[in-house]
């Protein structure tokens, strides 16, 4: 099942989030080459982005790897929203994703992020001014509100939708629980309940049972995972295949595994270069070994070793043959077993 986004249509409707730090470019080209139905830049901050601050820039590049090409911009001053808008096309964004959902501290304290669903006003008059200055679909992704006694999502829906915006996404929670308790995927039903544009639902989402949930309490069209991707960003791509049978991938191998996690190392060393490269890794390795531990291929004891060897080396070769001795040793144990 695909979404439309505009005149643009996803390949299936399950999406890998936005995370700062996390969906960079290289983890992006992994999500969408093994099946997510859409892949969405890191957070860029519009003001940076048009004055051209280098982080900034990289947190919006990968257009000649992925299509749809979507990038989230945060702000909290139109012209900036505007400008930054504009840039994101001249990057060759195919979408543009507005942040009012990212509940950090230093971006609700700059007014931006989930804080401009305290003022919906103002909220309003950014998605304005970003809609008319887009070429492409705008779309929004939201909190359920600040707190509990500000659950305004509905409005802030309705009035986006309005205004221009194409899809919306909902993450189950207000900016005051963070990442707190267990997202409510039922209220995010009330959203849907007043708009006509499809609607992504979104937190705490790991499995194919966790997207059918989400979906039959949020009514939703989709939904998009986040933390869930953490050391495989294949994964919205096998949650799409259960959902759908043949609009995702299976579940890869041990050994497609090693292929995919080999990658993704070289093109974190291929973007960010050889220093900047192996500490940028080193977390996504970690998850993975972390994943491979809840799978019960790994003891606690193994981890920590492998984590020890794989974490602390700043020789990239090095890292490089250690990730495939690691699946390799996994391989011959699960052939000993069969």
């Amino acid at each position: 099942m695909n979404i439309p986004i505009g005149p643009i249509k996803t390949r299936n409707r399950v999406f890998l989030a936005p995370l700062s730090g996390v969906t960079d470019e290289p983890f992006r080209a992994v999500a969408h080459a093994h099946g997510a139905g859409l892949v969405v830049s890191e957070m860029v901050a519009s003001e940076e982005l048009v004055r051209g601050r280098p982080d900034m820039v990289r947190r919006a590049r990968g257009t000649d790897r992925l299509k749809p090409f979507v990038i989230q911009l945060a702000g909290r001053e139109a012209r900036w929203m505007t400008e930054g808008a504009k840039v994101a096309q001249d990057l060759g964004a195919d979408i543009i994703d507005i942040n009012m959902g990212c509940p950090a501290r230093q971006v609700t304290g700059g007014l931006s992020g989930s804080a401009l669903m305290r003022d919906l006003d103002h909220a309003v008059t950014l998605i304005e001014a970003t809609v008319q200055a887009a070429r492409v679909p705008v779309t929004l992704k939201m909190r359920l509100g600040w707190d509990a006694n500000s659950m305004n999502a509905p409005e802030l829906a309705r009035r986006a939708e309005n205004a221009g915006i194409q899809m919306i996404t909902v993450h189950g929670r207000t900016r005051c629980q963070f990442y707190g308790g267990r997202a409510d995927w039922r209220a995010i039903r009330a959203v849907k309940e007043v708009i006509s544009i499809p609607l992504i639902a979104n937190g705490d989402g790991t499995s194919a049972a966790d997207a059918r949930a989400m979906l039959a309490q949020s009514h939703a069209d989709g939904v998009m995972i986040g933390r869930g991707a953490y050391g495989r960003p294949w994964w919205p791509g096998v949650i799409a295949n259960q959902l759908d049978p043949g609009s995702g991938i299976d579940e890869p191998s041990l050994h497609q595994e090693m292929q995919i996690v080999a990658q993704h190392h070289r093109h974190m060393l291929e973007v960010y270069g050889p220093d900047l490269g192996n500490r940028t890794a080193r977390k996504h390795i970690g998850w993975t070994i972390t994943r491979l531990q809840e799978r019960n291929y790994l003891s606690p004891e193994s981890a920590a070793a492998w984590r020890q060897r794989l974490l602390t080396s700043r020789d990239n070769a090095l890292v490089a043959h250690a990730i495939l001795q690691l699946y390799r040793s996994l391989e011959d144990r699960e052939a000993e077993a069969a």
